[in-house]
């Protein structure tokens, strides 16, 4: 299916835009423009006549036609009314933003809703979800604007706060967003037709999906196995269980579905299932980093014989390995520290040698030219940073990440942080983990964190190789 004129839409009508904030509704019309949207904008409302000397239209037979996008926030009561006159215009997707469908057994309304569609070649987003953002053309359902030069995230979702909240997470961490949509009850376009969409974009890098049921299970599971031919597809699953089945009939009228037999069938199409929202996040960013990892061994580098160990384990248990790194690496390696409290073998203690950033880039390019090791992940403490590095703090990270580049491996950091409640260690983890991110690095605060999605990512890879 041809989406183009839905991301990338030349004009919009906003169907009961409001001259003010507030009143339960999206101000899609004053996102819009301060987004920067270059196409025509129509806001339609017969309560007001302009809006910052803009002309409002009082009904959508006032617009002009074969308007591409047309984005509805008026009460459901009114939504056939307003289906039949968006076809009249011959607009080519419209968008129902207002809920009060299938979600509460108002199943009847969706099906005319569907009928006019059909007839008349308007196609339907949602109903009852957000929408769309696309970077590229300013179309947004919200107020936050990502700085970023890479964009490459497709993300697709039922639910119109997990895509809200993928958003701000993304722009907080900053994984660059290409193409989002909140698709709600789907009773038009499915979650396979953006699936497919996105697969087919070169833009795009990775995709992600959330979602809580498959009006048509076949028709998705045949663009999943297309599109993870390509790229890599992370899903999580709403409603995994009996109750949080339950939870999305009420939500977006899901259908319930047996989570083993659909979690099943996603893995044998390629997909990455997740468990979390987190997971799917930290996955999103390891994806699209500029050199994923490669394989399984781990060189792992920290000051402290504690968290070597806890890695080691955790490592393990995720299906990576930890090889003894080369005697020539060793040696390269001891050269700038002592053999007093301190360990080459792999993983390796620096002791308080670790401390210094210089010896951890230092072991960085050690390990960078040692065959036995694919992936490199130096443990960085942002409590102890924080006593006993300060005066690093600022030029610290950036020591680490020019040892990054210059690797021919990936480099991950662990970017730790015990203390819940020092303002002053917040600051520097946030100025430490804004210089890994804007450098390109993925960077995870806990092991499992960094663990699970490595071993993740590979799974996918393996496929795929």
């Amino acid at each position: 299916m041809d989406l183009d004129s839905l991301f990338y839409p030349k004009s919009i009508a906003v169907i009961g835009a409001s001259a003010k904030f507030g009143g339960g509704k999206i101000p899609y019309y004053q996102i819009l423009k301060l987004r920067g949207y270059k196409g025509d904008l129509y806001p339609v409302n017969p309560k007001y006549d302009e809006i910052d000397g803009v002309k409002f239209y009082s009904s959508i037979d006032d617009l002009p036609e074969g308007i591409d996008l047309a984005i509805v926030t008026a009460p459901f009561r009114e939504s056939l009314n307003i289906m039949k006159a968006a076809a009249r215009k011959k607009i080519k997707f419209i968008h129902f933003f207002t809920a009060g469908f299938g979600e509460t057994g108002n199943n009847n309304l969706e099906k005319e809703l569907l009928d006019v569609a059909k007839k008349n070649g308007t196609r339907i987003v949602g109903p009852n979800c957000i929408g769309i953002y696309c970077s590229e053309a300013g179309v947004s359902f919200g107020f936050s604007v990502q700085e970023n030069s890479s964009m490459n995230i497709g993300f697709f979702g039922q639910s119109g706060g997990v895509t809200s909240s993928f958003v701000k997470s993304a722009i907080s961490n900053r994984i660059g967003l290409n193409k989002v949509v909140s698709y709600g009850n789907q009773i038009d376009i499915g979650a396979e037709d953006y699936l497919e969409y996105f697969a087919k974009d070169e833009k795009i890098k990775i995709i992600a999906g959330y979602v809580e049921d498959l009006k048509d299970p076949r028709a998705f599971l045949n663009a999943l196995k297309r599109a993870t031919e390509a790229k890599p597809v992370i899903l999580l699953k709403g409603g995994m269980t009996e109750v949080g089945a339950k939870a999305a009939a009420s939500h977006t009228g899901a259908m319930a579905s047996n989570f083993l037999i659909w979690s099943s069938a996603m893995r044998q199409h390629g997909a990455i299932l997740v468990e979390n929202f987190e997971q799917m996040m930290n996955l999103a960013m390891l994806g699209i980093c500029e050199k994923p990892p490669q394989g399984p061994r781990v060189g792992f580098l920290v000051a402290g014989g504690g968290e070597a160990v806890t890695f080691t384990d955790l490592a393990t248990l995720g299906g990576l390995s930890l090889p003894e790194l080369q005697k020539n690496t060793q040696e390269l390696i001891s050269q700038k520290i002592s053999d007093v409290n301190t360990s080459t073998a792999n993983p390796v203690d620096l002791g308080m040698f670790g401390f210094d950033f210089n010896i951890m880039a230092h072991t960085i390019m050690a390990m960078d030219q040692d065959d036995c090791i694919d992936v490199i992940i130096p443990f960085l403490s942002v409590d102890f940073i924080s006593t006993f590095q300060r005066d690093q703090i600022e030029d610290g990270p950036g020591i680490i990440i020019e040892a990054a580049k210059k690797a021919k491996k990936p480099v991950i950091p662990i970017l730790s942080k015990c203390s819940q409640d020092d303002i002053d260690m917040e600051k520097t983890r946030i100025s430490m983990f804004s210089s890994f991110r804007d450098a390109g690095l993925p960077v995870f605060a806990a092991t499992q964190d960094c663990v699970y999605s490595i071993s993740k990512y590979l799974e996918w890879a393996g496929r795929h190789r």
